[in-house]
């Protein structure tokens, strides 16, 4: 027989907290692994549309979008599929650490359509005290071949003086634009099988326009980043470049990529299983194992001290010897013993004289019997003889019987 422990090892309550903690910390982790980039809020200080600092483009990105432009932050590599004809006006803002191929496979999962390229201009790091903010900037022209060779080959970037108060002048799709030059210097490319749409004052392009695609190349981007909004009349030429660049491209919308900028969700099991629509799988996944827990918890009590395999008692041992014989296939050989037994206990009780043998004791036993009955001399000899279990328990019934009789007795 079990019986209920006495005490617990643990509190079963502090256990379970445990177990439930490790569970949803498991599951966090995971899912902050799988949407770690698109939880990111990109403030880092960075030259991007997630940036607040001076390099990023979060005010033209705020502008559009209060203007009632569409505005598309995009993370991954490849364009979304719209049912209706609609046009996307993509804006790459790529570092000088952005290799040619990162930058060819973005423009190719945007599937031939208009594509803004903002080149870097400033090296940053970021602030030591305050979080978002860009710190020890330098100007630096990014390389020549920064750009795949499907887009042109750029012969030079540099960064070329001008006039304080100088600006750029030029048509984009028949519209004029005047932008102002931010600080005393300005970068400009210079580029075969580009048209200049926008030029600098003293030779170069601003902003540039493939021949035979619709690629657009921007060549200094202090004049749509942050820092062009420091002033009302900067961030008003800021938008309407944008803006003229978007309709001459006959696009329906912006989108900004963020995967040159590290902010991309790649395509994985780990990350689909936390969006839609596989999100409903995980969820179900999640309820089912928590199911099993709460099962197991409720079917499983404290801990059960393990009872005797063999009891403590007379009825026990009879039982398990009785158990051994039967196993054995000997119960036929008990006969002789059987009797003995039966004749000495009704001879003891019933003060039979001592001096007598065993046949003498049986004739005693018969003489006390009532008149009819089976005789206990005759059983005694027929017992051993018996051929099979049924006889042997027959006659072992009829011997107790006979006991029970003369004394009366269970």
């Amino acid at each position: 027989m079990s019986h209920v422990a006495d005490d617990h090892g643990f509190n079963p309550r502090l256990i379970a907290a445990v177990v439930a903690i490790g569970v949803i910390a498991f599951i966090t982790l995971w899912a902050l692994i799988a949407l770690g980039p698109q939880l990111s809020s990109g403030n880092d200080g960075g030259g991007h549309a997630l940036s607040k600092a001076a390099p990023g483009y979060a005010g033209i990105v705020d502008l559009t979008e209060r203007a009632g432009a569409h505005v598309e932050l995009r993370r991954s590599e490849e364009a979304p599929v719209y049912e209706e004809e609609w046009r996307e006006l993509l804006i790459l803002t790529p570092t000088h650490r952005t290799k040619a191929d990162e930058i060819a496979r973005v423009m190719k999962g945007h599937r031939g359509g208009p594509v803004l390229i903002i080149l870097p201009k400033w090296q940053t790091g970021r602030h030591p005290q305050k979080p978002g903010w860009a710190g020890g900037g330098f100007p630096i022209a990014p390389p020549a071949k920064l750009l795949p060779a499907t887009v042109g080959k750029i012969d030079k970037i540099a960064s070329e003086p001008h006039a304080r108060g100088a600006a750029a002048a030029g048509s984009i799709g028949g519209r004029r634009i005047a932008l102002p030059l931010p600080s005393l210097r300005s970068q400009v490319i210079v580029a075969d099988g580009f048209d200049t749409l926008i030029g600098f004052p003293h030779g170069g392009a601003i902003l540039a326009k493939h021949r035979s695609d619709n690629i657009y190349i921007l060549s200094d981007p202090d004049l749509v980043n942050n820092l062009a909004f420091a002033n009302r009349e900067r961030a008003a030429a800021a938008a309407m470049l944008v803006d003229a660049i978007a309709a001459d491209a006959e696009a329906d919308a912006l989108a900004f990529d963020l995967t040159l900028n590290g902010f991309g969700s790649q395509r994985s099991l780990l990350r689909f299983a936390f969006v839609p629509p596989f999100i409903g799988i995980t969820l179900c996944l999640i309820a089912a194992g928590l199911l099993a827990l709460w099962q197991a918890w409720m079917r499983f009590g404290p801990a059960l001290k393990p009872g005797r395999a063999i009891a403590v008692s007379k009825e026990a041992l009879i039982a398990n010897s009785a158990d051994l014989i039967k196993q054995a296939r000997r119960e036929l050989d008990g006969a002789d013993a059987f009797v003995k037994s039966q004749r000495i206990a009704i001879a003891r009780r019933l003060h039979a004289p001592g001096g007598l043998d065993d046949d003498a004791t049986d004739a005693w036993i018969d003489r006390h019997l009532r008149d009819g009955s089976d005789l206990f001399s005759s059983l005694a000899r027929r017992l051993p003889l018996a051929r099979n279990t049924h006889e042997f328990l027959e006659g072992a019934q009829a011997l107790h019987d006979i006991r029970k009789d003369l004394l009366r007795d269970s």
